[in-house]
């Protein structure tokens, strides 16, 4: 049997050659010492081929190639790649998925419609979308720095399943990724189609964090979009608040140094569009921010944020980086530069933007907050008014002991409507301007004055749910509707109140009412989620109330105790929430047209 395993040995070393990485023979310490003795080109780039077909002018292949050889094991990706038939000198698009997907089959062929070789990788090794059985899949080998393995996203420590039998950020499984994703960005660049000097690179959420390892480690990047990932200062604490990562299993310091984006982002040099959501819980807006300062100013760069939505956008946001990706890897669309901006501490606050004009501006929306906490904080709409070149909204706060945060979103209108994925057309674009913050002690300094008062009326909906964020809008029976504003002391519940909603529905129908209570507020006390329904009488509008007791928890079926530590209120038609055993709530299919709200308030006895 040893006979046989050297055997087995040699003639693997025969075909894969030996190691992709030298012996460590000293710990990198920095981002540069980490990567500078890694070529993506210098092995081979083999590639195995499980299927190819065609669809709509479009060439797909459902392939594996080479990442390296590491402990003696070779590791293989699967990928997906499609680029439109008979085309040559085409742009390169490399995608990475998010944390638990898988190679994007959709992606894939939207991007080789709009004229690029597009390449998806599954790096988390999640079982490929069609695949039959038998069909190869990634095979890292001898290591494992997938999902599986959890903790390596946090660990320099060695391991079975690490690379270096002593510390070492190698041992982290962003790196070996990380080089998986860069060795795809030669795969492009050998594909005949390919313009390999024209290789841009895109990710969502854990796809996010590697857009910016790669972007910042591989120079042939020519442009870049993370979105909801790639924010550094992970491990860092702010306004006393706990830091994302709270236990990293090695020396802290030497993790921030060599995997923090904090450390990647002086790097890149490619043109980068941020795609966020204001409220996400994995890349923070703050930190977003505070990444994107360390970036060069000679590099393009963009902030594009979804209000009041989490690890998602409406369609003005996330066409953004479709025009980002145009712009510089086909000569497209110039987006509109970031809209300057000024926070200016006068006795009530004001913050003043000024859009760049390079399109036509259909509107700007101007947003501040009071929320130290960027996940959970409700994102007030100030009354923006347009004066000469520019927008000024005033930002009333009512005490000096919360830090102020504001920023806006400039809306342009597209000369012509431009197109998502599954056929979407949108009209316009929005671009962020930068995030002002100003802490308690500058308020102070600065003679700002409270003003502003508590208010019972929690919405009239007269912008319909403009302070709200609506899943599955368009879905007859499925559509949700979440607000924030419940957490903010602006509109929190008093004690004794009720809280009451004027509604009227067309029919008969069962109303859903979800309370989470410290979403991601741990630091302040157990995440619980409280229901209620109400059966709506239908045909005229009717108002409804409820009292803390009317709400039940999920878990233990108990009522809630106060309305202080509330974080979201939704409005469902139907929906499942999950845990041990998922919950239905307002399980009835809703009938007729949706329906029209009026009116949510705190009700007080008199």
């Amino acid at each position: 049997m040893r006979f046989l395993l050297i055997i087995l040995f040699c003639l693997s070393g025969s075909i894969f050659g030996a190691d992709s990485l030298t012996p460590l023979q000293k710990v990198p310490q920095t981002v540069a010492e980490l990567w500078k003795d890694y070529d993506p080109r210098a092995e081979p780039l083999k590639v195995q081929l499980v299927r190819q077909w065609e669809e709509d002018g479009i060439v797909i292949r459902y392939l594996r190639y080479y990442i390296g050889t590491f402990k003696s094991k070779p590791a293989w990706m699967a990928a997906f790649y499609a680029a439109p038939k008979g085309k040559k000198g085409i742009p390169g698009v490399l995608h990475m998925h998010g944390g638990g997907q898988r190679a994007n089959l959709t992606l894939v062929k939207f991007h080789a419609s709009q004229g690029y070789g597009t390449l998806s990788v599954n790096w988390g090794g999640k079982p490929m979308e069609g695949a039959k059985t038998g069909e190869a899949n990634t095979d890292w080998g001898a290591v494992d720095p997938t999902q599986n393995n959890v903790p390596g996203y946090f660990n320099l420590l060695p391991g079975e399943k690490f690379l270096d039998a002593q510390e070492s950020p190698r041992n982290c499984n962003w790196f070996l990724i990380t080089l998986g994703c860069r060795r795809g960005l030669t795969f492009l660049e050998q594909q005949p189609e390919v313009d390999g000097k024209r290789l841009g690179i895109r990710g969502h959420s854990m796809g996010g964090n590697l857009t910016m390892y790669v972007a910042g480690s591989d120079p042939r990047v020519k442009v870049a979009s993370p979105s909801v990932g790639g924010s550094g200062y992970r491990t860092y604490s702010r306004y006393g608040l706990l830091p994302q990562i709270r236990k990293v299993k090695g020396d802290l310091e030497l993790f921030r140094r060599t995997m923090g984006y904090q450390f990647y982002a002086p790097r890149i040099t490619a043109p980068l569009l941020h795609l966020g959501a204001s409220n996400d819980f994995h890349g923070q807006m703050d930190a977003t921010y505070a990444t994107g300062a360390k970036v060069k100013p000679s590099v393009p760069q963009r902030f594009v944020f979804a209000p009041h939505f989490n690890h998602r956008f409406y369609p003005e946001q996330q066409v953004a980086r479709i025009l980002w990706l145009d712009q510089y890897l086909k000569g497209g669309l110039e987006l509109p530069k970031t809209p300057a901006s000024e926070l200016k501490l006068e006795p009530i606050p004001v913050l003043r933007v000024t859009p760049f004009r390079s399109l036509p501006v259909n509107r700007v929306d101007i947003y501040y907050s009071v929320d130290p906490d960027s996940r959970s904080r409700f994102w007030r709409e100030a009354e923006a008014k347009q004066d000469g070149k520019g927008w000024e909204a005033q930002l009333p706060i009512m005490d000096l002991k919360r830090p102020l945060f504001a920023f806006a979103n400039v809306y342009y209108q597209l000369p012509k409507p431009a197109v998502l994925p599954r056929n979407q057309q949108v009209g316009q674009v929005c671009i962020s301007s930068l995030l002002h913050e100003a802490k308690p002690e500058s308020l102070e300094e600065a003679g700002v004055k409270t003003s502003g008062r508590t208010e019972r009326v929690i919405d009239d909906f007269k912008r319909n749910f403009h302070d709200w964020y609506t899943i599955n809008g368009n879905h007859r029976s499925l559509w949700q509707h979440w607000t924030r504003k419940v957490t903010d002391h602006k509109w929190r519940g008093p004690k004794s109140a009720k809280l009451a909603l004027t509604i009227q529905s067309d029919q008969p129908n069962v109303l859903g009412i979800v309370l989470h209570e410290n979403t991601w507020r741990n630091y302040r006390g157990k995440k619980r989620t409280y229901v209620a329904e109400v059966k709506l009488k239908g045909g005229r509008a009717e108002t409804v109330a409820w009292d803390l007791s009317d709400f039940k928890n999920l878990t233990d079926d108990l009522p809630l105790k106060s309305w202080d530590e509330l974080d979201e209120l939704g409005f469902v038609a139907k929906t499942t929430i999950r845990g041990a055993q998922p919950i239905e709530v307002a399980a009835e299919p809703w009938q007729g047209p949706k329906p029209v709200f009026k009116r949510l308030e705190w009700q007080l006895e008199d």
